[in-house]
């Protein structure tokens, strides 16, 4: 039997947060990874008009509005997904890095510049 889509019950917004914080943590212009393997994701992106760059993707800033609040972080937080030190950092656990979110396709576009 196939794994459960979201087993969690994320809900769309913290979707798209997770999926943006797992992008923020495999770069490391934006994130520490830690000795016991989980990242911390310390620089967030500021949006050059409609949208920020992670590397070599772009993502339009209405899909971004759960980096910056405090309630999405600390449900990721309950959830075992992170740990929240709002608004400072945000550590991924191993489930949160690994937790299939089903919005990068959706939510990271390559960057036409």
């Amino acid at each position: 039997m196939p794994p459960k889509s979201n087993p969690l019950k994320l809900n769309a917004l913290q979707l798209r947060t997770l999926s943006l914080l797992q992008g923020l943590a495999g770069n490391a212009d934006s994130s520490v990874r830690e000795a016991n393997g989980e990242v911390t994701v310390i620089r967030f992106p500021q949006a050059h008009g409609d949208h920020f760059h992670i590397g070599n993707a772009t993502v339009h800033a209405k899909d971004a509005t759960g980096l910056y609040n405090e309630a999405v972080w600390h449900a990721l937080d309950r959830k075992g997904l992170a740990r929240a030190d709002w608004p400072h950092r945000i550590t991924l656990t191993a489930t949160g890095l690994t937790y299939d979110t089903g919005q990068g396709g959706e939510v990271f576009r390559i960057a036409k510049h």
